[in-house]
């Protein structure tokens, strides 16, 4: 299974993320290791347009078979153009296309080896379009509330469930951006998600996805307690 790990490097809420140090690696790093330990992972990519992060990931065995053009690396940029761009260029000429492939995002150094192939595995098993890795939501969504333009607090969904306790109110899943295993037919349709979608449920302890400062140090304290053990 092809393996892609996007990093672009243009972060606005923690600049240079990618190759901060984190537990005395640099972030992307915690992914790559990973990726390399998972037994279903038969090849390891990197898309980047930075040239620090490609210098950082050539010291590791990473493959970086070009480098990502700007329009794909501004904020606007899709990450599904991402994909279907690097598939297009990786399978143009070869002589067997790739099909599937699996997204680890370098923001999530918390998730293991044995995450990778417990989600390709799942992937597998069930024929699926996609397989998404997914933690328990801390709050069930039907309490969020909105501010309107008035600054009055409004209900975020117009029901009376937000009313109930949480022992009445289904559980709730979110998308902790560790894991993405994806049929390339399914980014025809410009997302990740079909009927043919399953979740890959992960523990909140595996699930940060570093986005600003406050992120990576709660990363980096459940990492480096981990390690002394």
């Amino acid at each position: 299974m092809l393996a892609i790990i996007p990093a672009r490097g243009g972060s606005k809420g923690l600049p240079g993320k990618n190759i901060k140090p984190l537990c005395g690696k640099p972030l992307i790093v915690h992914t790559i290791e990973a990726a390399i330990a998972a037994k279903n992972i038969d090849r390891l990519i990197l898309s980047t347009d930075d040239e620090k992060i490609a210098a950082v990931c050539r010291e590791y065995d990473i493959e970086i078979p070009f480098m990502r053009p700007a329009e794909l690396a501004n904020d606007i940029a899709s990450a599904v153009d991402v994909y279907r761009y690097t598939l297009d260029r990786l399978n143009t000429g070869a002589a067997e296309a790739y099909t599937e492939f699996v997204v680890l995002q370098p923001t999530s150094p918390l998730r293991t080896a044995g995450d990778i192939d417990a989600a390709v595995e799942l992937y597998k098993a069930q024929q699926a379009d996609s397989v998404i890795s997914v933690c328990e939501a801390a709050h069930p969504p039907i309490w969020a509330k909105m501010i309107d333009e008035q600054g009055v607090l409004r209900e975020y969904f117009q029901t009376s469930e937000g009313m109930k306790n949480r022992q009445e109110i289904p559980l709730a899943y979110m998308p902790n951006g560790a894991v993405f295993v994806l049929k390339l037919d399914l980014l025809a349709l410009g997302s990740y998600y079909s009927d043919n979608t399953f979740p890959y449920l992960m523990p909140t302890n595996r699930s940060i996805d570093i986005d600003s400062p406050i992120d990576f140090e709660f990363a980096e304290f459940l990492m480096c307690k981990a390690l002394s053990r």
